[in-house]
């Protein structure tokens, strides 16, 4: 071949070699066309659905929480909560004024939000405010800012707030159970979500709702066995005290002497659960389930009980508390005054330490210790409330005299409020132990036995001769008219883990029922470290009790036991600061 003819057969060459390439680029392009959109079709409406269908959460409403009488204790309200989304704020600078606007409504600082809105630019969702009244947030979203939206929520209420807030508890911001029985039942009161599919732009806003996948599911109502009328009454009266006394912090726990089911629990100091803003951690506690402390004097009933049952003694015996004190491992203990030879019953009006001293050395620490736990100390009460602690009850291998000594006057071993006022519903259902219940139950329990009727039934003459002015018992002011009371003063040292008791702090204390023939209420009160010349439970506590037993007995239409006249007469406030410390 001539080079002239190589020359001209060089343009086909190449001319087919362009056909060749553009036949196999069409070949993959219909190839990739045939795969997208017959073989694999599902796959690629799958992956652009991904970018525009979503399925979205349906949040669930929490179940209501409620007292025995159906009042609301804690509810959820249709809220709304604004987000934004930073990438497609952005984009739209010319809405700066808008939304600044916007951050004015809701009291938000305008350029720290620009700040945060910058520092989270890749991000596709930011909150702006939750748990807004939908006023409020429909406010701000009438400026239609390109790139604000809200969600439906559902923010927690409490009625009573602070009033009722150390049983009912509290929530966090995602609606989950933080406190109280708002915790112990979270999963009760939680509802299902449900969820729903929905259309979005490629910035993420929502075009439109597509369909429901699934309907959320309310949680369940809770019915508490609290009584919202007493609740308050026990709340005014307790937070009164601690306020006038300058103590540090107080309980007040009122059971239904019958069932055994808490009619009102109240601790201070509280916060408000609709406004955590000046929350402090010593607020949180329910300081009659979770704290513990000793019991003083209030023991001496289970004490005396002790020492009836052992044969020891009887009603008629006679103990020498001459001349005010007793030498006990080279440690003094003490009388205010020197009561003399005394009766059981008198020792227990008096609340004399050296009386109690002396009964609990005569019979040693077994009777005692039996009654202790019979009545539940040291025992999980089973509420299945958070933190609720069991108290201690001593386990010595060795006890010394003073260690038994202390165990009869209410030293050495530690209860909680809730389980005091557990034993002293023994003595009102004449030696019948009942569990306790925060939830409303249907019937009365039948109980175990734990101390013989006859028995109980002494004791609880005993506990009425404690606040009989004839009797000059200890607890007198705990007296309310046209109904007789029985119960029992205390008073003990505060005492600090790791430091040890404060014989300048005290805790003062009052256990009792009324009315005391046919008991309907008891109450259990608690004042921490009250400051002044009054210190002692009869001048502290029992005033308390008797103002909270007296609404009760009004709210709940209790027949009066007594005529008034019977009744021995209060003493004054003054005349109890100066009278005996118990």
């Amino acid at each position: 071949m001539t080079r002239q003819q190589t020359e001209n057969h060089q343009p086909i060459w190449r001319l087919n070699l362009v056909f060749i390439v553009i036949f196999v680029l069409l070949a993959v392009i219909g190839w990739q066309v045939i795969d997208l959109q017959v073989l694999n079709n599902s796959v690629a409406q799958k992956e652009g659905d991904a970018r525009t269908v979503r399925n979205d959460v349906i949040v669930a409403n929490r179940g209501n929480i409620v007292d025995r009488n159906g009042n609301p204790l804690a509810i959820s309200s249709p809220v709304l909560s604004l987000w934004l989304n930073p990438r497609e704020v952005r984009q739209h600078p010319e809405q700066e004024a808008e939304l600044a606007a916007a951050m004015f409504v809701l009291d938000i600082n305008p350029e720290l939000m620009s700040k945060r809105i910058a520092d989270n630019s890749q991000r596709e969702f930011l909150y702006i405010k939750r748990m807004m009244p939908p006023s409020e947030a429909d406010a701000v979203l009438a400026l239609n800012i390109k790139g604000i939206y809200a969600q439906e929520e559902y923010k927690r209420f409490y009625p009573m707030g602070e009033a009722a807030v150390h049983v009912v508890g509290m929530t966090n911001a995602d609606d989950a159970g933080q406190e109280g029985m708002e915790l112990a039942y979270d999963d009760w009161l939680s509802g299902t979500p449900g969820s729903k599919q929905v259309l979005k732009d490629r910035l993420g806003g929502i075009i439109r709702e597509v369909k429901v996948n699934a309907e959320a599911e309310p949680g369940n109502d809770l019915m508490l066995s609290i009584d919202s009328r007493l609740q308050y009454i026990a709340y005014k009266a307790l937070k009164e005290a601690v306020a006038m006394r300058g103590a540090s912090a107080g309980t007040a726990t009122i059971l239904d002497a019958k069932t055994g089911e808490v009619l009102a629990m109240v601790s201070q100091p509280s916060y408000n659960p609709n406004n955590l803003s000046s929350l402090d951690d010593g607020d949180l506690p329910n300081r009659a389930m979770v704290h513990r402390l000793e019991p003083g004097s209030t023991v001496k009933a289970f004490t005396i009980t002790a020492a009836l049952e052992s044969g020891l003694f009887d009603t008629s015996t006679i103990v020498d508390t001459s001349p005010g004190y007793v030498m006990v491992d080279r440690n003094a203990i003490k009388d205010p005054v020197n009561y003399g030879p005394s009766n059981l019953a008198r020792i227990m009006a008096k609340s004399s330490q050296v009386g109690a001293s002396k009964v609990g050395l005569t019979m040693g620490e077994e009777p005692m210790l039996s009654v202790l736990a019979r009545v539940g100390f040291g025992q999980s009460l089973a509420t299945g409330f958070p933190g609720e602690e069991t108290g201690v009850l001593p386990n010595f291998a060795r006890w010394s005299k003073a260690d038994i000594a202390s165990l009869a006057y209410g030293y050495g071993f530690q209860v909680t409020p809730l389980q005091l006022a557990q034993a002293y519903a023994i003595f009102a259902n004449r030696g019948v132990r009942k569990p306790v219940s925060l939830l409303k139950i249907d019937a009365p329990p039948a109980g175990e036995r734990v101390i013989g009727a006859e028995l109980a039934e002494t004791i609880v003459g005993m506990l009425k001769g404690v606040v009989s002015k004839q009797m000059g018992g200890t607890g007198t002011l705990a007296n309310i008219p046209l109904y007789q009371v029985a119960g029992k003063t205390g008073t003990t040292w505060f005492y600090e883990q790791g430091k040890g008791y404060d014989d300048s702090n005290y805790i003062s204390l009052f256990a009792g029922f009324v009315p005391a023939d046919d008991p309907r209420i008891v109450a259990v009160i608690t004042i921490h470290q009250p400051q002044g010349d009054a210190y002692g439970g009869g001048a502290v506590a029992a005033p308390v009790f008797s103002q909270i037993a007296s609404g009760a007995m009004r709210v709940l239409n209790v027949a009066p036991e007594v005529p008034e006249t019977e009744i021995s007469p209060e003493l004054s406030m003054s005349e109890a600061a100066g009278g005996a410390k118990e």
